[in-house]
């Protein structure tokens, strides 16, 4: 209790004495706005800058971009919401790790202030204060706890729901700005927005200073450092270095992510197998058919994605998500497919949207223009986030059958397997003079991973009876 007292005191001293520095900075400076890294994926923790799109000095208006950012899903495109100019780029093209709400540029209104900024530094990240503990200085043999109330501070999503010049004119009024509706780019409240509301817009809340500390019982320093210390195990043995050469390679957003992601998805959700073997000896037939007599290219996987449209149809149970805040089950009426594509950084799930009322021409070349950019991390964010199912094929490398994780809050994931030769016996028939000899048919083998909060194992077999029937009888997808 003492150490997170203390913790908690210091961390928000340092905060403040950080925004008074940054404060004291800017103070002989013209007026300007510090622009943070957005958020540009629900998942996004940190980027990268790959490429700024205009200089220091540019001017800028609504809808240009002005640099690309790596996030963990795709590079994305940072667009301006309102007029400025470009007075000084804090990350360069290249920055790796920048954190969500860092600085990343200065913007200023008028572009005679820009050579105020050519020396510009920032001194510390404010938004990553929260991450610091600085060392605590005792000056007598005691140390006390401090009680603290924190001063209002407001979230990362809410500090830049804000454009820099709507920001910077509600500011000046004195005016909170964050209760808007915006009309910019998702929902972004733009200088325009301030200007119709100035006479409705609350002032802004008043931020009282950090109470005295108030000094509790006495506690021996030495008696402090000891709770506070790490044990030592002293059977523990040193790791020796490991023999031979190696490299160590850090990983890329997209990658963090995805462990993160599914070591969470493994961990908390609660995921039950069912696996049928489908005849895929039709479904060539007619692919073959439509090549050669109506010149129509579609793959295996396009005729998997619209057999578990039309399964995830009939069994809705199975299209579904789950919200783990609320501890419920939400059902969708749209059946958007997320397909999963290996790329050079990682593996992403573009989407196939409203995969059962889609023709095999369309979802085909769907899938061909979304795996492409996803390889060119081209992707727009509202095209791999969201889906409600999920397939991951690995047919064309050679793999049999395999399981797949769960792509949380998704209820589930199909991992499909190459088809193969195999040899089925033909049934007996008791008095006839011949018997029918065996048959060399075509075994693909798919395996439903599912999650037992939202699908029982009764409604997965269900789905899988269902998805194999439209599979290997593929005249009912026309049905």
């Amino acid at each position: 209790m003492l150490r997170l007292a203390l913790q908690r005191t210091n961390t928000i001293l340092f905060r403040r004495q950080s925004q008074s520095a940054w404060r004291a900075l800017s103070s002989s400076l013209p007026s300007h706005e510090v622009v943070g890294l957005p958020a540009l994926s629900p998942t996004m923790e940190s980027g990268n800058i790959a490429d700024w799109k205009i200089e220091e000095g540019q001017a800028f208006g609504p809808g240009d971009v002005l640099c690309e950012v790596e996030t963990d899903k795709a590079t994305v495109d940072f667009e301006a919401q309102d007029d400025g100019v470009l007075a000084k780029i804090l990350k360069p093209s290249g920055s790796q790790d920048i954190k969500v709400g860092a600085p990343v540029c200065i913007v200023v209104e008028d572009e005679d202030d820009v050579a105020s900024f050519a020396d510009y530094n920032v001194l510390d990240d404010v938004s990553s204060a929260d991450d610091e503990t600085p060392a605590v200085v005792a000056s007598s043999d005691t140390v006390t706890e401090a009680v603290v109330t924190p001063s209002p501070s407001r979230d990362i999503e809410d500090q830049y729901i804000l454009s820099p010049a709507a920001r910077h004119l509600s500011q000046s009024k004195g005016l909170d700005a964050t209760v808007l509706t915006g009309t910019g780019k998702g929902g972004r409240v733009t200088k325009g927005d301030v200007l119709l509301n100035l006479d409705s817009l609350p002032p802004l809340p008043v931020v009282s200073a950090v109470p005295p500390v108030a000094v509790a019982a006495s506690v021996p320093v030495a008696a402090a450092a000891a709770a506070a210390a790490t044990p030592v195990y002293l059977s523990e043995a040193e790791v020796p270095e490991p023999a031979g050469s190696f490299e160590d390679v850090p990983n890329n957003n997209m990658r963090k992510v995805i462990a993160k992601r599914l070591t969470e998805s493994k961990r908390d959700v609660p995921h039950f197998y069912t696996s049928v073997e489908i005849e895929l000896d039709e479904v060539l037939a007619l692919r073959k058919k439509l090549v050669n007599d109506h010149e129509v290219k579609v793959s295996v996987n396009d005729l998997i994605i619209k057999s578990s449209a039309l399964a995830l149809r009939d069994i809705s149970a199975v299209n579904a998500t789950y919200n783990d805040k609320k501890s419920e089950i939400v059902p969708s009426d749209d059946v958007d497919i997320s397909v999963a594509v290996a790329t050079p950084t990682g593996l992403i799930t573009p989407i196939v949207t409203g995969a059962d009322k889609r023709g095999l021409s369309s979802i085909s070349s769907c899938v061909k223009d979304l795996a492409t950019r996803a390889r060119d991390g081209k992707l727009k964010p509202e095209e791999y986030q969201g889906g409600t199912f999920t397939i991951s094929n690995l047919g064309m490398f050679g793999i049999d059958e395999f399981s797949a994780v769960i792509n949380p809050p998704q209820a589930a994931i199909l991992a499909v397997g190459g088809g193969s030769p195999r040899i089925i016996p033909t049934p007996y028939v008791e008095g006839a003079e011949e018997q029918e000899p065996p048959k060399v048919k075509t075994i693909m083998t798919a395996r439903l991973s599912a999650d037992r909060r939202v699908v029982d194992e009764a409604t997965a077999a269900v789905f899988m009876k269902a998805f194999q029937e439209y599979l290997s009888k593929p005249h009912l997808l026309s049905l």
